[in-house]
């Protein structure tokens, strides 16, 4: 009987992490919806130009750079006897507090300074409960799950799970959001995004973090131990060589999207529920990304299935080339059709590499710092996102594209390509096969 009653305690914790997690990890991804509105606000609400555009978008995404500090706070910082959920709630706060705030502001009210410090404040309220999120995925897939299938069926199986959340919340948010902005004031969309973050806050502290049996192992170590774990931590070759590798492989590649953007709705005029469609299309292509890698690709080796990728989206940027070259037009492809299809899937190919990188990651983590860890990882992962927008201003300047200009795209793009393909030069610093895990006292 005692037995039985752990197997349904157990049961009972799984299911509250599950629908938790999920629905952390679903706003995750629907944060797309209020930002599809933020892009068309800067463009006709505020008239900034595709150049400034793409700074305030990867400006914005500042607060993903300090995540190290809150993975060590929140290993090390317990709040009301919790180290999770404390900083999973505070983020939803945040986060409302920013997009009911720009939701009430008259848009003549708006300036781009106070646009931009209210879209720092969401990001930095995302950050927070990003990496308590991150970090429970991380404690939780070393334990094995009530399924009897041992460790091995636990590995994957969460990230996998929380991957098709936030992938399902990027399809529902871009779907709708592409029909709202046709029908609604970006306004209207940042207060339902508001919303649905207090509902969020008031499912999180309904919940008490003892009841979800997560790992023992952490210790009040404080701050100045954590910083030392994670220092040591990434210290490891067979840890920090990976990390290094991913992040050259955002950091190298110039983006374009504010200039796509721009080229799309100013120069083709696509419509607005085009664009929504197109990211929906990738969103959707990123669940199913999940599903066949967690399916037939998880015991792959890393460094093939994360430099597959890579080349893929240098593939992808050629025929964005031959797209801007009327090349598809000339075939009788609609421009809708391909913005739909390609541009959606190019969209979010870069994302896919973190699926099977946070799965190694989360392998090789020492047990005590998968807070700090994981939210390593990330800010690298932002930062390096963060220099390749700046990258694309500057090559957008260099080949001569503006807000009305775009006869140097397709130079920009064959330039973005080859930039692309830089990274597998040093290819064998990701793993062939996914190593033993390292321990804390190897650390």
């Amino acid at each position: 009987m005692a037995g039985k009653s752990n197997e349904i305690i157990k049961s009972e914790s799984e299911m509250k992490m599950k629908w938790l997690l999920g629905m952390g990890y679903w706003v995750q991804g629907f944060r797309c919806f209020p930002w599809l509105a933020v892009n068309f606000f800067l463009k006709d609400g505020l008239h900034v130009d595709s150049s400034t555009l793409q700074i305030l978008q990867n400006s914005a995404n500042l607060p993903m750079v300090a995540k190290p500090f809150y993975g060590v706070l929140s290993d090390s910082l317990y709040l009301f006897g919790q180290h999770r959920l404390p900083y999973i709630a505070l983020g939803a706060i945040l986060q409302a507090i920013s997009w009911v705030a720009v939701a009430i502001l008259s848009s003549s009210g708006i300036s781009i300074s106070t646009m931009t410090f209210y879209l720092l404040l969401g990001n930095l309220g995302a950050s927070l409960a990003e990496v308590a999120n991150d970090a429970i995925v991380a404690e939780t897939s070393k334990q094995p799950t009530s399924t009897k299938r041992g460790k091995a069926s636990s590995s994957g199986g969460l990230q996998s799970f929380v991957w098709m959340a936030s992938s399902l919340g990027g399809v529902l948010g871009n779907l709708i959001g592409g029909i709202a902005i046709e029908k609604y004031s970006p306004q209207a969309m940042f207060l339902a995004f508001g919303v649905i973050l207090v509902i969020q806050l008031l499912l999180t502290i309904s919940v008490r973090e003892r009841s979800l049996n997560l790992p023992k192992n952490h210790t009040n170590s404080g701050i100045k131990q954590q910083l030392a774990e994670l220092a040591s931590a990434v210290h490891k070759p067979e840890i920090a060589y990976p990390i290094a590798w991913l992040s050259a492989s955002y950091a190298l590649v110039p983006v374009l999207t504010g200039t796509m953007f721009f080229y799309q709705t100013q120069a083709l005029g696509i419509d607005s529920a085009v664009i929504g469609i197109s990211k929906v299309f990738g969103q959707a292509g990123m669940l199913l990304w999940s599903a066949i890698y967690n399916k037939s690709l998880k015991s792959s080796s890393p460094r093939k299935v994360i430099t597959g990728i890579q080349v893929t989206m240098a593939v992808f940027m050629v025929s964005d080339v031959l797209f801007v070259n009327k090349f598809y037009q000339k075939m009788g492809v609609p421009d809708s059709l391909y913005v739909v299809v390609f541009s959606g899937l190019l969209e979010v190919l870069l994302f896919f590499k973190i699926l099977p990188f946070s799965i190694l990651i989360a392998q090789l983590c020492p047990p005590g710092c998968e807070g700090s860890l994981m939210a390593f990882v990330m800010s690298a992962i932002a930062l390096a996102m963060i220099v390749g927008g700046y990258l694309g201003v500057a090559l957008a300047s260099f080949v001569g594209v503006t807000g009305s200009d775009f006869s140097g795209l397709p130079r920009g793009l064959l330039i973005q390509a080859a930039c692309t393909l830089i990274p597998l030069l040093c290819s064998s610093w990701m793993p062939d096969n996914m190593k033993p895990k390292v321990t804390k006292k190897d650390a």
